[in-house]
């Protein structure tokens, strides 16, 4: 055997990650990683390199989110993965295929009296796995190859550590004696079920008997293909459609698309679903926004739920049936099972409910409270839903703006992003950089608060050297919005959850961005043409009225009222 194919075990490990089909790799090298991180990039898998271990993370999962591919973030032992934490804790929140691959201590015992301390020393294994993560250890050079396709495979199931131990990274190996890298973990997948017959039974029975039907569907009637058989059965038998925020304009084509349930609603929508005497939720988790805490659904109306894993069925929102296995083939089976409702017996079909749901202007669902230096957050949304480019993908952060989601439009579910799993503010910008490289053939505009810019805005080096195309509205209402509102509601004091007013504007245009600080809706429509054909990083400071507490902030203290 010739010499040429030995190779470190770090060298070994990143041609089995480009063999998986891996194109790009983020992270935040360090001594125990540089060699393994340079590998990489110089064998054809881009390294994006961040400013901080945390927005890696998130950037890995911003990537697998848009992409369905693997999300690979590579970052140091000890200090570096206690930075990655808070991200990669996000990233199993979402449930998207990420790897986290760091450093890790020698396996090799230190030497008694030698020299130290080391002051890395990190007990990364417990810690990973407190934060909910499958962790896996090459532990000696021969089965590091074997251990990184395990740890790969195990992504199908969310996000995964593999920690790399220094000594075992730097030995050599034979590359073409140790074990190859197993097949990507999409092939792992196991195939869609569908519903046992009795379960459907019950459901039909239910749909059967209702007059005003409302279907709810999630990201996971989305991500499973159901779009156009959950057309056909609202068809059948005279649904409304309705989505959770995650599958935003999933029937924005269909004439009885209600939009939004729960928090996020508009008006003509609420009507609908206020009316409905029976509910089937499909691949939707029913959480506290999607539910307007628990308010959003009628209380007497039965409700069908569909999921393929059987813990998320009646999870946060009760189920009175529950269908377990692939939502598309679940409509299917539901199809098959339901008669076709004759036209007059469809109460929610009628002209006047078409022209109710079609005509609803957005505009209307509130009076706009701008101020002489500040604008109305909902009216900036729907301007700038006006003024970008209609093919666009749109990444929020967390917060109280976050309540301009329900004017602001997207091509569809596949173009929209939470970085809210966590309940966690700052998570959007690494996203929202992973999202933008994921999907570069359409710009990526991210939407942030002050509060979580600040905490993130080291970034805007990463995105002018990497030249991600991104666009950022930072809401800027000078204060941890949510947590005014909190104060507020409570009778109490502000003035820590508030700061001054920063012109971020400055900042991120001397990283390279083009900016704009943006009082009023005049200066933003001044702004159109950058905004209809964004080149390059854009950055807008929006200054945005900070009295306007989103609906779901006050649901939640209502909530808390009624317990006492």
């Amino acid at each position: 055997m010739s010499d040429a194919r030995r190779m470190l075990v770090c060298e070994a490990l990143a041609h089995d990650i480009k063999s998986l089909g891996v194109e790009a790799v983020f992270g935040l090298m360090s001594d125990d990683t540089a060699v393994f991180v340079s590998t990489l990039d110089a064998i054809g898998v881009r390294f994006y390199g961040t400013r901080h271990e945390n927005n890696a993370c998130s950037m890995a999962e911003g990537y697998a989110a848009a992409t369905g591919r693997l999300g690979v973030a590579v970052v140091g032992r000890g200090p570096a993965t206690a930075n990655a934490l808070h991200g990669i804790t996000y990233a199993q929140r979402t449930g998207s295929r990420v790897l986290l691959i760091t450093g890790e201590a020698s396996t090799v015992a230190a030497v008694p009296n030698g020299m130290g301390p080391d002051t890395k020393t990190f007990n990364g294994v417990a810690v990973l796995q407190a934060a909910g993560l499958r962790c896996f250890v090459a532990t000696d050079p021969a089965s590091a190859r074997r251990t990184l396709a395990q740890a790969v495979a195990s992504t199908a199931q969310g996000a995964t550590a593999l920690l790399l131990p220094t000594n075992v990274q730097l030995a050599e190996i034979d590359f073409d004696d140790a074990m190859p890298p197993r097949a990507a973990p999409a092939a792992l997948a196991p195939a869609p079920r569908p519903v046992r017959a009795s379960a459907v039974q019950a459901a039909a029975a239910l749909l059967v008997a209702a007059r005003r039907p409302l279907i709810v569907a999630g990201v996971g009637a989305y991500r499973s293909g159901a779009r156009e058989v959950i057309e056909q059965l609202a068809d059948r038998i005279g649904a409304v459609l309705a989505t959770t925020l995650k599958a935003k304009e999933m029937f924005s084509a269909h004439a009885y698309n209600a939009g939004v349930v729960g928090s996020f609603s508009h008006a003509a929508g609420r009507r609908c679903m206020d009316q409905a005497d029976c509910i089937l939720a499909i691949g939707a988790g029913l959480n506290l926004r999607t539910t307007s805490f628990g308010l959003a659904l009628p209380k007497d109306a039965p409700l069908i739920q569909i999921d393929a894993d059987r813990s998320h069925i009646g999870r946060w929102h009760h189920a009175d049936v529950a269908l377990v296995g692939d939502a598309r083939l679940a409509v299917q089976q539901l199809l098959a099972a339901l008669p076709e409702r004759p036209a007059d017996d469809k109460l929610f079909h009628d002209a006047a409910t078409r022209q109710h749901l079609a005509g609803h202007d957005l505009a209307s669902e509130f009076q706009p409270a701008h101020t002489p230096r500040t604008m109305d957050p909902r009216s900036l949304a729907l301007a700038l839903s006006r003024l970008l480019p209609a093919e666009r993908n749109i990444v929020y952060d967390a917060g109280n703006f976050i309540q301009i989601a329900a004017f602001v439009s997207v091509p569809g579910p596949g173009h929209i992003k939470q970085a809210s799993d966590f309940a966690s503010i700052s998570m959007g910008f690494g996203t929202a950089m992973g999202f933008a490289v994921g999907k570069p053939d359409r710009p990526t505009v991210l939407f942030i608060g002050d509060g979580g810019f600040m905490m993130s805005m080291n970034e805007l080096e990463t995105v002018v050297r990497e030249d991600i195309p991104l666009v950022i509205v930072v809401m800027n209402d000078c204060a941890f919005g949510a947590e005014v509102h909190h104060l507020r509601l409570r009778n109490r004091p502000t003035a820590k959850a508030q700061f001054p007013d920063v012109d971020l504007a400055p900042v991120a245009q001397a990283f390279g961005f083009q900016t704009a600080t943006v009082r009023t809706l005049a200066e933003l429509e001044a702004l159109a043409p950058m905004l209809r054909n964004p080149s390059g990083p854009i950055l807008l400071d929006c200054k945005i009225n900070g009295n306007l507490p989103a609906p779901f902030l006050l649901e939640g203290y209502e909530q808390e009222l009624r317990r006492g």
